[in-house]
């Protein structure tokens, strides 16, 4: 194993004592029981439960939830082929587990003890000795060996990214792990390798992991598999005997004996199951139905219930994405011209209630949105590619300044058009020199967003664009986006108020051509990477914050996507069977916190066999 140059090492060597071993350099660093990404962990060693959770919540019930718009064909969600079941990784242990009322702290779960370099160059886990898996066998050092190669060299090329600042991992004795560090540059990473889902090397060793499966294989998590019947339902049970759950960070918590997933490939059909009481939660993205549709009998009874969790986290960046590896959209100015077709007023207006406000910066909602022109430190960082960035990134404001007024944005996305070589003949825009029409199609899995895609559209043909619309299953549509064969698809970039490793795979070249990656426009651009990179190895909130700005500026200057919108909170609603803590975390919603009334259940149950 290489070392690399840290303090520990070069007083030895230069003092001729040789290198020190790694149980001496072990033992001058303290064991403790949780991680924290700047300062020390908000909760002592010796606290009993999260603060968002009820200790004394009883066991019991189950929660029914609808899969909407898709088909699930495997139960291994760590790979590129096939379509995973939704809330697999209910049945996976973690090292670490994040407490949802800090920004990003984490304590011990399958690790009791952890001990991290203080120049963060390595971390070591102690194992709990107790931990098992469902079928009974013990989780070992060489389990989360063999989980860390399997899932980065055989999984999805997320993890290629998330865990590429990790040299090597070694096995110190049977409960006790070392991950070795190629730099110190990534401030999470230890954080990061606390996240590792821990799959059973004596199970999976044997077998093909690359291939999709619908076997119920072991994790050691509070849930397994129950039922599957493939691309309709699946069920997860609660383990009665789960050896974690008196730990602090379980206490109160995956409190429902069963966890259901009905899969529908209408959401129009899902909301009617719901409002029949065959589903008992439902997350409301439609702003139509969270506004008028909500005056049906069980609602007007109490026995459906309405509630709004506000976002702790940066809003969501939902967008519709181009494919840059079209030669169609390598000119920037025709990205642009296709974001002023989007009329987000008029949708609001006439189809959301006025209840969204439109997305504009990818850490929307956060101190690392960028605002106003660049700072003196923004500048810095940016000075570097002036050849390469757009000049509007130095020295125009943001927010970007379009008109509101659609037949003025309609006017701007025509002149930039014409400057960018097109040109309208017998009522279609076309390329000057080839005569080739301008043609965008705009693939979806849900007709959902169907009404959202057709005014955009209508908006495009105005300009002689032809837009077409085509929605497809899903498994035709991951196989279309795994194969890049498309125009313009909807992708979804969520952000925590800690971005890092994860930002690889979203926006840098490593990942334009990796299928499956979240770098789905394919883009590949030297200040974007480095600029990512810096993100990464943020040493100080302060800077974290200012590489995210800059970050932010070049992106959406760039005109990757067209933003869509967001509402700044989660509304669900539920059949009101369901006891929760509050006030809810601050950072996310932990529904392992949640429970079932059984009184309440009993009576919804025996009202809706009255009808």
């Amino acid at each position: 194993m290489r070392f690399v140059l840290r303090s520990t090492l070069v007083c030895c060597l230069l003092l001729g004592w040789g290198a020190p071993s790694f149980a001496d350099e072990a033992d001058e660093v303290p064991t403790v029981h949780g991680l924290a990404l700047y300062d020390e962990p908000a909760l002592p060693a010796d606290f009993s439960h999260f603060p968002y959770v009820d200790p004394d919540a009883p066991k019991g019930g189950s929660m029914t939830q609808a899969a909407v718009g898709s088909s699930f064909d495997s139960t291994n969600p760590f790979i590129i082929r096939g379509t995973p079941a939704i809330g697999v990784g209910e049945i996976y242990d973690t090292l670490l587990v994040q407490n949802l009322d800090e920004p990003f702290s984490a304590y011990g779960l399958l690790a009791e003890g952890i001990r991290l370099d203080p120049d963060r160059y390595w971390i070591e886990f102690d194992l709990r000795p107790e931990a098992r898996f469902h079928d009974g066998e013990p989780v070992t050092a060489e389990d989360v060996v063999y989980s860390f190669h399997l899932l980065r060299d055989e999984g999805n090329p997320f993890y290629r990214g998330y865990y590429a600042d990790v040299e090597s991992v070694e096995a110190l004795d049977r409960h006790t792990v070392r991950f070795e560090f190629s730099s110190n540059h990534s401030r999470e990473l230890p954080l990061i390798v606390g996240q590792l889902p821990i799959l059973p090397k004596h199970y999976w060793e044997e077998r093909d992991f690359s291939s999709p499966t619908l076997a119920r294989h072991p994790g050691s998590g509070p849930y397994r598999i129950g039922e599957v019947d493939p691309g309709r339902r699946i069920v997860y049970e609660r383990v009665e005997d789960y050896w974690g759950q008196e730990l602090p960070v379980n206490v109160g918590r995956h409190n429902i004996d069963h966890l259901i997933y009905d899969y529908y490939r209408d959401r129009d059909i899902a909301w009617e199951a719901f409002k029949a009481g065959v589903m008992d939660y439902r997350t409301d993205a439609r702003a139509a139905t969270w506004a008028i549709g909500y005056d049906f009998p069980a609602y007007r009874e109490g026995l459906v219930k309405r509630i709004t969790v506000p976002d702790g986290q940066p809003s969501r960046m939902q967008a519709f994405v181009f494919n840059l590896r079209r030669d169609k959209f390598q000119d920037l100015r025709v990205r642009e011209a296709l974001n002023l077709t989007f009329d987000f007023p008029w949708l609001n207006a006439n189809l959301f209630y006025d209840t969204y406000r439109r997305t504009e910066s990818y850490f929307q909602n956060s101190d690392m949105a960028a605002e106003g022109l660049p700072s003196d430190a923004e500048l810095e960082l940016l000075e570097p590619f002036r050849d390469e960035l757009p000049q509007r990134v130095f020295d125009e404001p943001l927010p970007i300044a379009h008109p509101q007024n659609l037949r003025e944005r309609l006017r701007l996305a025509y002149d930039l058009l014409i400057e960018a070589g097109y040109e309208v003949r017998d009522g279609t825009l076309v390329d000057a020199e080839s005569g080739r029409p301008l043609t965008v199609e705009v693939m979806l899995y849900d007709s959902g967003m169907e009404r959202v895609v057709q005014p955009m559209l209508r908006n495009m043909s105005r300009l002689g664009i032809h837009g077409s619309l085509r929605i497809v299953d899903i498994n035709q549509y991951l196989n279309r986006v795994r194969g890049f064969d498309f125009d313009i698809i909807v992708g979804q970039f969520p952000q925590s108020n800690s971005p890092g490793n994860e930002q690889r795979e979203y926006w840098t070249s490593e990942f334009a051509n990796s299928p499956q990656s979240r770098n789905l426009m394919g883009l590949e651009d030297p200040a974007v990477d480095d600029l990512v990179e810096r993100l990464i190895r943020a040493d100080s909130r302060e800077e974290l914050n200012t590489v995210a700005r800059a970050l932010d500026r070049v992106l959406r200057w760039s005109f990757i996507t067209i933003p869509q919108y967001h509402s700044g909170e989660t509304r669900i609603a539920v059949w009101d069977k369901f006891g929760y803590p509050q006030p809810f975390p601050k950072y996310g919603l932990d529904l392992a916190a949640w429970w079932v009334d059984a009184e309440r259940e009993a009576e919804i149950n025996q009202r809706l066999r009255r009808r």
